[in-house]
């Protein structure tokens, strides 16, 4: 080889080199494209050597992206492969409805290095479902915050491909106005420190470019990128096992009907069977063990098995819808439609156990636990020291909730009709009227003439105030 050449092979190992320490910064787009010039203007020796040297030469480095083959995130592959990145497409199976091999095959299509497809349905219905039914986790008294826990169990999954592909950047479809670009990134900072985070909607050369989905349409379209979002129904989507959202678009005017064809999850209740199902839940430990059709003396034991036969149940008969305006953690209301029938149905069952077999004081202080847990999932904590111990309490209360609920679902309503538990606090002797039992009613007459010392020294000194004025 002459020396000529051999200087070139000297700059080029000098090149690849500096572009892997530029892979650990994601500002490096002037370096980049000087890197290319310099690789580009040595054409002969360049495009002579394997395929695999030069994408290690040419590249960014390696991103994975939560990859949900929707419009934001096929468009964003797409995306990313412009800007240099090699992609890593992951897509989460928390029970969404959907076709993940053709999903697979578009990544691949659409340039992915790599697809990875992950089964998270048992983990997100165990650990992150279930804390938030022992929790009564409700959002601001309504949302049972059914994308917030999602993206914690997303998050951790997406954290653990990226180390073990030796990823260095992570990258979403969340947008820079609402919470999930939050949950994610607060997520994989706290699991893979070190990470560094590519948000093309928080990136301007993107956002300039694509100024919402009806741009991203048009990008998708020319780019052959096959996406299920038309422009009659241009609302944003986000399905799980636990529930399914709707916003954006013409759900963005909070006055505006939601459209009678936008549910998937539940019956309209009008059109819902005229015959209720019964069922019986079991619960140990706060969490749902046992679920059983009464009239059909069928049952599920497993957490999966339990909690898709509950969204069954409630999307036949309607339960579980809500049209809310909400305050997002970033600072701005916005307006969401939701489905989570089996997680209202278990709302409803929890709470009924909870308060039969919970002493009244401990529920009190695990009724303030269960809104700042909601609060720390809406916001994106899961992840956080205060999460961790406030789950910690709310599991420690859970340990006498155990017992069995029958209740009924019909026309879009969940009613509780019995309940029993060899930990109950309701003491029948105790509190019939037709027993006198270990009770003296004389007591009562000290306890009220205690409890009306304040409401007496209060009402005497309003007394004064009115004969001075």
């Amino acid at each position: 080889m002459t020396q000529c050449a051999l200087d070139q092979l000297a700059r080029i190992s000098r090149g690849i080199k500096h572009t892997a320490l530029l892979q650990s910064s994601p500002n490096t787009d002037e370096q980049y494209v000087s890197g290319k010039r310099l690789f580009d203007s040595r054409n002969s020796l360049y495009h002579s050597l394997p395929v695999g040297l030069k994408a290690l030469i040419m590249s960014k480095g390696t991103v994975v992206l939560a990859y949900s083959g929707g419009l934001d995130t096929s468009c964003i592959l797409v995306w990313l492969k412009e800007q240099g990145y090699d992609v890593i497409a992951f897509l989460a199976n928390i029970g969404q409805d959907e076709d993940f091999e053709a999903a697979r095959k578009k990544a691949e299509k659409l340039g992915a290095k790599k697809v990875f497809i992950e089964d998270l349905r048992s983990e997100f219905v165990e650990d992150f479902i279930w804390p938030a039914v022992q929790a009564n986790a409700v959002y601001e008294d309504r949302y049972l915050l059914g994308t917030a826990v999602a993206r914690p169990c997303i998050g951790r999954s997406q954290v653990e491909i990226a180390r073990r592909e030796g990823a260095q950047f992570v990258s979403h479809g969340a947008t820079g106005k609402g919470n999930d670009q939050i949950r994610f990134e607060l997520t994989c900072y706290a699991l893979y420190p070190e990470v560094k985070i590519i948000a093309p909607w928080r990136v301007p050369e993107f956002y300039n470019r694509f100024k919402g989905r009806i741009d991203l349409m048009d990008y998708a379209q020319k780019h052959g990128i096959p996406v299920p979002v038309t422009l009659q129904a241009p609302w944003s989507m986000d399905a799980n096992l636990m529930h399914i959202s709707y916003e954006s678009g013409i759900l963005e005017n909070p006055k505006s009907n939601a459209p009678a064809d936008l549910y998937l999850m539940t019956k309209n209740p009008e059109e819902s069977p005229n015959t209720p199902d019964v069922l019986e839940i079991e619960f140990s430990n706060g969490v749902p063990v046992k679920v059983t059709n009464v009239k059909e003396s069928t049952s599920k034991d497993s957490p999966l098995d339990i909690f898709s036969y509950l969204n069954e149940i409630g999307g036949k008969h309607g339960v579980g819808r809500i049209d809310i305006v909400e305050n997002r953690f970033i600072g701005m209301k916005s307006r969401g439609i939701y489905e989570t029938p089996g997680g209202t149905i278990l709302f409803q069952a929890h709470l009924d156990i909870e308060t039969f077999t919970m002493d009244k004081e401990v529920r009190r202080i695990k009724q303030g636990l269960g809104i700042k847990f909601a609060e720390l999932v809406y916001n994106g904590f899961w992840y956080s020291p205060e999460c961790d111990f406030v789950r910690h309490c709310i599991n420690k209360s859970q340990e006498n909730v155990e017992g069995k609920v029958q209740l009924s679902v019909f026309k879009g309503q969940v009613y509780i009709m019995g309940r029993e538990s060899p930990k109950s606090l309701y003491n029948e002797e105790l509190v019939s009227m037709d027993v006198q039992g270990d009770y003296d009613p004389c007591d009562a007459s000290g306890f009220i003439r205690i409890n009306a010392v304040r409401l007496r020294e209060h009402h005497r000194l309003q007394g004064l105030s009115s004969v001075k004025k």
